[in-house]
């Protein structure tokens, strides 16, 4: 039989002391806070009391940091997967409130329903979907944890939930090391919970995609 619940979890605060876009941009690791929060987020998942059977991250740093709690707890090596990377930006590595006053980036923004700065809504939904039901296929059974990032997690709720993929990124519902979980009933996703465990008052979270 196949997995009986999906948990997509959100890595923890970043290092990142220049305040950018780090979106694909290797070296971006957690800060010290972040690894407690990576911690905070597998120890929530150990209090539901449910058998954590398998253990997918995306191959940035800061998603397998976020990952060696899960390791820790469980005793699950992660399986690698691009599909749930963060999605590539044009803006990546600059400041966005410096970026978006010059009128030449303006172009990147002429269509925010795709997005048009950078991988489309629709094709991060579609690589999403498939990495998840292919965990929760080869899952004999138990709980898949699945260490991704902000955009891609908050989209797939917006799939999941049926709502206009465009959004406000301001606007988004998904903390850092926050707990999105899902189950699949006949062949269609459900969202079920949605959890903040980690203590997150005064964190740096200005980077994500």
């Amino acid at each position: 039989m196949p997995a009986e619940r999906l948990h997509l979890v959100r890595h923890g605060e970043v290092h990142n002391p220049a305040r950018v876009l780090y979106g694909r941009l290797p070296g971006y690791g957690l800060s010290a806070d972040g690894r407690g929060m990576a911690r905070q987020a597998a120890e929530y998942v150990q209090a539901l009391e449910r058998s954590v059977t398998a253990l997918v991250c995306s191959p940035l740093q800061r998603a397998q940091e976020s990952a060696e709690p899960f390791t820790e707890i469980f005793g699950l090596e992660p399986v690698i997967d691009e599909r749930v990377i963060e999605p590539t930006n044009v803006f990546e590595g600059k400041r966005m409130a410096r970026a978006l006053v010059n009128p030449w980036n303006w172009r990147h923004l002429r269509k925010p329903a795709l997005p048009s700065w950078g991988e489309p809504y629709a094709d991060v939904v579609g690589r999403m979907n498939k990495a998840m039901t292919e965990a929760w296929d080869a899952a004999d059974s138990g709980d898949v944890v699945i260490v991704s990032h902000q955009l891609p997690i908050w989209i797939t709720h917006l799939a999941v939930a049926g709502l206009p993929l465009r959004h406000d990124p301001r606007a988004r519902r998904c903390a850092l090391s926050s707990v999105t979980s899902f189950e699949m009933v006949d062949g269609t996703w459900a969202e079920i919970a949605y959890a903040e465990p980690a203590s997150t008052a005064g964190a740096v979270d200005v980077g994500a995609v």
